[in-house]
């Protein structure tokens, strides 16, 4: 593999103290190293500016940026508003790829090169990640997801693809309308479970479950989710633990914006291009939603 990869890496973290130096360690190890990563404070209450601090003292590839506290963690936006301040802070411009990467992540040294050997091999990968192992009891548990999917905590995207979809929506929703627009682009997206990533805080710990499918619904609101692939969605989540739970709050995050009048994405051809994929996936057609 080419060790002259050009990538730069943006972190945005929140009260992350219990997992960063993990995540930090995992890219400081890396056989093919970032040529600059920001990690970027969004008003931690806990020891993590001074984690992420003393390790920027040591290696001057890693920067940090500081922001103030808001008093809440914002879903969806607020992650992206993080992002874009390190975006617009970097120094190295001439990048091949850019990672959004978690600061709870753990994955092995060979990850990165491996994520740039697909790249190389299909010059039509646009966006890929690994998938997303949560440990409980002591075991890797995979979060299945469509193959065109690749995870909000860790993504790559290449230059062109990220020059074509015009970066990300500063909305809850950004992580799956970007590889929509880049499958309507000609671009292909794909995770990759085979390169496993531990992540070592559950999805939606932080928000609790109630709070966490609320907020679900609320992005696939705001993306332009098809009703009737929604309704199939939440009936099919009657049997995701806790029962019933979740469907309620899927549903309710959905209709909600509805009631309160919400914007969704102002892109009407990529809202009509997403429920066209949709549809194809409910009737048994060709789409982007594949699992494997």
């Amino acid at each position: 593999m080419d060790k002259k990869i050009k990538y730069v890496i943006i972190t945005p973290v929140r009260n992350e103290e219990e997992y960063i130096e993990k995540t930090i360690n995992s890219v400081i190890s890396q056989t093919i190293r970032p040529i600059e990563w920001i990690i970027v404070d969004d008003g931690s209450t806990d020891n993590t500016a001074m984690i992420i601090d003393e390790y920027a003292n040591q290696y001057g590839w890693i920067k940090t940026i500081h922001r103030h506290d808001r008093g809440f963690r914002k879903a969806g936006g607020g992650v992206i508003e993080a992002f874009y301040d390190a975006f617009n802070n970097l120094q190295f411009k001439e990048w091949d790829f850019i990672v959004k990467l978690d600061g709870d992540l753990t994955f092995s040294d060979t990850y990165f090169e491996k994520c740039f050997e697909n790249f190389k091999k299909n010059q039509k990968l646009g966006i890929c990640g690994g998938g997303i192992y949560n440990i409980i009891d002591g075991r890797m548990i995979y979060e299945r997801d469509p193959i065109f999917h690749v995870r909000g905590a860790t993504k790559i995207y290449r230059a062109k693809c990220w020059d074509d979809i015009g970066g990300l929506l500063k909305a809850p929703g950004w992580d799956t309308l970007d590889e929509v627009k880049a499958n309507m682009n000609g671009w292909e997206t794909r995770s990759y479970p085979e390169l496993k990533i531990s992540h070592h805080r559950s999805t939606g710990v932080a928000d609790g479950t109630w709070g966490n499918w609320t907020k679900n619904g609320r992005a696939n609101y705001i993306s332009g989710y098809h009703p009737l692939f929604m309704i199939l969605k939440c009936i099919k989540r009657i049997f995701q633990k806790p029962y019933f739970i979740v469907s309620i709050a899927l549903m309710w995050g959905y209709v909600n914006g509805y009631i309160i009048k919400i914007p969704q994405v102002d892109d009407k051809d990529l809202i009509a291009y997403l429920r066209k994929q949709q549809l194809n996936k409910l009737f048994f057609r060709q789409s982007i939603w594949k699992y494997k």
